[in-house]
């Protein structure tokens, strides 16, 4: 691990659009009991908009929050997506985050998102382990949670999602998605207020995925029920098992 001087932090005013995120973040941290005193959490930051705004919240709420916590940074380096990771070492540096970083090759002919994701939280835990953290913090938004819900009812014949909240090895580390109420859209109104590295990366396969499919279905939905996107999420927490198969 990386360990880098902590550099004075400017305290960021909680006002307009930012506060709106901030409280959400706040709400599914109470309501799913994800942040406790002395935790040590491993943020997941891949580059993109979503991980960069969890990593900013969280130094938001550092700040303002009774609460003693440790973040130490983790970027998963792949051999097949091009990341100009020197790019986000210098913001964690100037930012003062103990950071980690972890390579993954993977074989070109073997590659599909399943197996990826597979990998690249093998690697997470790995990290996990060797950093002495006892939660990974994963920028999953409630578009992602919705998503993945269809993508196993459609392909995968399951009802199961990404749960914000998911104990893992008999609770030794615990999965946390503190964006879960927050929208795609949301997360980047957020980040248009930072100068965030994001890295624009694109997977070579993140345009023929069966979750790009599922995007567009949803889409379609929504010009005949504009609420269908939270109608999905909440239906997760109303689940009538005595009408189940």
């Amino acid at each position: 691990m990386q360990t880098v001087a902590s550099p004075k932090k400017e305290k960021i005013k909680l006002r307009g659009h930012i506060r709106y995120v901030y409280k959400q973040m706040g709400r599914a941290i109470a309501d799913y009991d994800m942040l406790q005193d002395n935790d040590r959490i491993l943020v997941a930051v891949s580059g993109g908009v979503d991980s960069l705004s969890l990593l900013k919240l969280f130094e938001m709420r550092r700040q303002h929050v009774p609460i003693n916590f440790e973040l130490i940074v983790c970027f998963v380096d792949t051999n097949f997506v091009k990341v100009d990771k020197n790019y986000l070492i210098e913001y964690f540096k100037d930012c003062g985050f103990d950071y980690t970083i972890k390579d993954l090759a993977l074989n070109a002919k073997d590659i599909n998102c399943f197996w990826c994701s597979w990998n690249r939280r093998k690697a997470l835990f790995e990290a996990a382990r060797q950093q002495n953290c006892n939660k990974i913090a994963l920028g999953h938004t409630q578009d992602d949670i919705i998503e993945t819900t269809l993508m196993n009812l459609f392909f995968r014949s399951e009802i199961s999602t990404c749960p914000p909240k998911l104990d893992m090895f008999g609770g030794q580390i615990k999965m946390i998605r503190p964006l879960c109420y927050l929208t795609k859209q949301e997360i980047m109104d957020f980040a248009s207020n930072f100068s965030f590295p994001i890295t624009h990366y694109e997977c070579p396969y993140g345009k023929t995925t069966k979750r790009e499919y599922v995007k567009s279905i949803i889409k379609d939905l929504e010009k005949e029920s504009p609420f269908v996107r939270k109608n999905i999420f909440r239906a997760l927490g109303k689940i009538k098992e005595g009408y189940l198969v």
